[in-house]
Formats: structure tokens, sequence, C-alpha cells
């Protein structure tokens, strides 16, 4: 999207302007942070819920002969078991917070692997991880339920809350506000370190993923029956819900909004991507991805093989949105023309993809223990960087993408220094 190109210019469907728009006006940093004190929270108890044992995996995807060769500047061994998750702070940059299967979850410095400190007293996998806004908190969640915020600068925890079994985590983008989805259906938002704390009760299933809109007034939250609500956080109200011939037909995977907040996009296990107008709540298209290999039948004993989207994201700089497939397919659609732009084919399945801010580049981690770096517009691979002996399980790239940090079954997390031959 040119930048002089508003969000109702985008043709959808030739010449009609369907998508609506909502003059919000860009709030300042302190407007958003005013506008978060002014929500009425109200105390609520902490439930007892039961834990689940995690149940490892298989190293799926992965194939005997993986390399050895190994691209990272910086290896982090402190995890004994699978890495599930990487943050890296917004202000500096310069520190990232990882989790894992191991119960533990680290604070370490991304330029030499130093530990900074360790977030203690989980008792279940850590699964989330992120540091606020502005860098001052950090936040690790694991699958039991249990939430702590720590102070980055002290080193000590601040603030800790239990809740049903912990799906997501967000932070608020410019405020001390921390969001969390779980397995009863509860949106769950705190005041952080008051602790003040409100909830958003959905539909009975769980809470699959979440993400706050960028006018940090709302949050579209997807749930496993296939609905997903867009909600008030100020209000605590349900502004649209997408339900019926509307929804999916199976759990919601993952959703993202792009640069103003006016368009959401959901993905699920059903393998369509849905365009929304936040603004209205309406479906605009579905992407919808055939599955890349022949269906062979089906013996007896045998399951289908599964397809589903994994992750998905918009370009800041033109009008395109990348949906990446459990069957290892990133496909780039053109969103002026509701058309599929590219398919760059995996070796194996995507397990989240990342935008660059600034260009029309397009990250993928996979099952095959491989990040890799694709140029939108041409649907070619720019790099490719390896490193681990096991699958990405999640990554996270630095503000001015120099830097990859990726986190893997094989118990370590990685830093990537990008070098970008066309820079």
């Amino acid at each position: 999207m040119d930048p002089g190109e508003g969000p109702g210019e985008l043709g959808l469907h030739g010449d009609e302007e369907i998508i609506e728009v909502v003059e919000l006006g860009p709030p300042g940093p302190d407007d958003l942070a005013e506008e978060m004190e002014d929500v009425d929270f109200e105390d609520e108890g902490a439930e007892e819920p039961d834990g689940e044992a995690w149940d490892s995996e298989d190293d799926e995807g992965l194939e005997d002969g993986m390399e050895a060769q190994d691209d990272s500047e910086v290896t982090f061994s402190l995890h004994s078991a699978s890495v599930f998750c990487v943050s890296l702070d917004p202000k500096t940059n310069t520190l990232a917070v990882t989790g894992g299967e191991d119960d533990k979850a680290f604070v370490w410095r991304v330029s030499d692997g130093e530990l900074l400190f360790e977030c203690s007293g989980h008792k279940d996998s850590v699964t989330c991880a992120g540091f606020s806004h502005d860098s001052v908190f950090v936040a690790t969640g694991d699958m039991f339920g249990l939430i702590k915020v720590w102070r980055v600068d002290t080193k000590e925890e601040v603030w800790s809350f239990e809740v049903e079994d912990l799906e997501w985590m967000e932070w608020h983008p410019q405020a001390h506000v921390l969001l969390a989805g779980t397995a009863d259906g509860n949106t769950w938002m705190w005041k952080i370190p008051s602790g003040d704390c409100k909830t958003f009760q959905g539909p009975g299933c769980p809470a699959t993923c979440g993400r706050i809109l960028p006018d940090g007034k709302r949050a579209a939250v997807g749930y496993e029956d296939g609905t997903m609500r867009i909600w008030d956080l100020k209000q605590g109200t349900s502004l649209h819900v997408l339900k019926g011939q509307d929804s999916h037909q199976d759990p919601v995977t993952c959703v993202a909004s792009n640069q103003d907040g006016s368009l959401i996009m959901t993905g699920s296990v059903d393998c369509h991507a849905k365009l929304v107008n936040s603004a209205t709540g309406k479906v605009l298209c579905v992407f919808k991805m055939e599955s890349v290999a022949p269906k062979a039948p089906i013996g007896e004993g045998e399951e289908a093989e599964s397809n589903s989207v994994e992750s998905l994201g918009f370009c800041n700089v033109m009008p395109l949105a990348a949906v990446g497939y459990l069957d290892g397919t990133l496909a780039i659609y053109d969103l002026s023309t509701q058309s599929l732009r590219h398919k760059c084919q995996h070796e194996s399945g995507i397990v989240q993809l990342l935008w660059e801010e600034s260009s029309a580049v397009v990250y993928t981690c996979s099952l095959d223990g491989a990040v890799r770096l694709w140029d939108a517009r041409s649907g070619k691979m720019i790099s490719e960087y390896r490193g681990h002996s096991a699958e990405i399980l999640d990554f996270a790239v630095n503000k001015d993408a120099s830097i990859v940090v990726t986190t893997s079954g094989d118990h370590q997390a990685k830093v990537f220094c990008v070098q970008r031959p066309d820079r």
C-alpha cells in the first residue's frame, strides 16, 4: 500500500469501496495510557485449575540428514528441554526472554548470551513470555496458568496470578496492562503491578489466540469453536462476533491486524484465512489453500495428512498478507485483488512467520530447523539460516531486521546475524 493510500481505498471488489474508514486519530502513548487508567477493573479471585501433563511430541518434520552447519553467532544453552517461546525487549532489542518445557524462563543478553536473571517459580512448561512496551517489566506464563511479572532493572518479581490453563498472553502496546486468554474461554486483563483485573467472557471454550489492536482500545480474540470476537477493552463489551457462516469451521489458531488496525486476519485448523473489517466486523474475503500434495487413499488405521494455518501477518509497506501452513506452504496474498500472488514451498511445516517492519520481506521458521527470508514481491527466497538440530518453535526479529533469535526443540536458543544482499 502506498504511504498516501488509506485503507478505505483498497479496491477489494473492483471499484467498490467496502472497507469503512473510522477516524480514530493517532493517539499518543500518553493518551492510550490514560485510556487504560480509566478502565474500571474489578478484582476477580483466582481459581485453582487442574494442571495437565505436557505430552512431548515426536520431532515431527526432522530429517535424519539434518545439516550440522551452524550459522548462528550466539547460542544460549541454559534450558534443559525444548524452548517454546522468545521475545525481545522493545526499547533496546538487547535482551531476550525465553521459556521452555523445563518449567524455566530466562532473561539474557542477545549480544553474548549472558544470563541477566532467571524468572523462577514456575511449575509447568513456560509457553508465554514477553516484555512490556517500555521494557520495564517482563511477564512469563506457564501451561498450568501461573503468570508472573518481573521488574527488569531490579530483577525482582512484582506480581503473580493464577488462571485456568494458559493459551496466550500479550502486553498492551502503550500501557502497563497485560492480556491473557485461558482454556475456560475467558480473556483476562490486569493493570501491572497493581493487579486490578477485568475479564471478558468467551463462548465457554478455550480462547486460543488474541491480539490487541494498534489503537490500544480493542482486542481480537479467536476461540476453539471457530468464532472470533472484537472486544472493547474499556467498556468490557463485545463489539463484533464472527459466528455462523462467518466463523471458521475449526479452532482459530492465529490472529493478526494491519498497521492501522482497520483489517484483521484470522487463521484456523480449517485451513482458511479470513480477512475482516475491524470497524464493521464483516468478512471481506476468505483465502483458501488447497493441499500441495495429492491426497492418497487412506488405508485402514491410517490418518489423513492434516493441514492448517499456523501463522499469518500483514506487510506494512504493500497491500500484502502472508499465511503459513502446516504443510510447508507460505502463501503471499494480494489484498487489492484478493488473489494468491506467490506460493513458496518449505520442506516441512511452517511454525511462525514475521514481516520486516519497513520492507516486503517475510521471515519463516519451520519444523526442518531453518529460518528463511523471502522477498514477497518476487516470491523468491533471499537467504536461509541453519544451526538447530531440531525443529524451531518460535523466533523474534529485532527492529532493524539485523538479528533473528530462535528457540528450538534442541533445548537451545540461537542468535543469527541477518546479512541481506540488497542492503
